[in-house]
């Protein structure tokens, strides 16, 4: 069945709102739906992460600079590089990081 990544996740108030597709030793995708204002903070992964924003506008943080995404937009976060996401709008995000398998 086709279907719009958006239309999956709906948006709470106040909140971030996740659903995590796949979880695994090697791959782990969730898709997030962030209320205006909202994010997550400064952290980083144990595995490069690609970031595609599929709606509204989320301001990344990558090892000090700002990004702003607009929807259709994506950014890679390399393993062990903080970052952190803000929502400038309310705003859905695809997250698809990739662990290396050795570590």
């Amino acid at each position: 069945v086709v279907q719009k990544l958006a239309d999956l996740i709906s948006y709470s108030p106040g909140q971030v709102s996740s659903k995590t597709f796949t979880c695994n030793d090697i791959v782990r995708i969730t898709l997030f739906a962030f209320s205006k204002g909202e994010g997550l903070s400064t952290h980083s992964a144990d595995g490069d992460a690609l970031v595609e924003n599929l709606e509204g506008a989320l301001l990344i943080l990558l090892a000090g600079r700002e990004h702003l995404l607009s929807p259709g937009d994506s950014i890679v976060l390399p393993a062990g590089v903080p970052h952190a996401g803000h929502a400038k709008e309310n705003a859905k995000m695809l997250l698809t990081v990739v662990f290396d398998p050795k570590h």
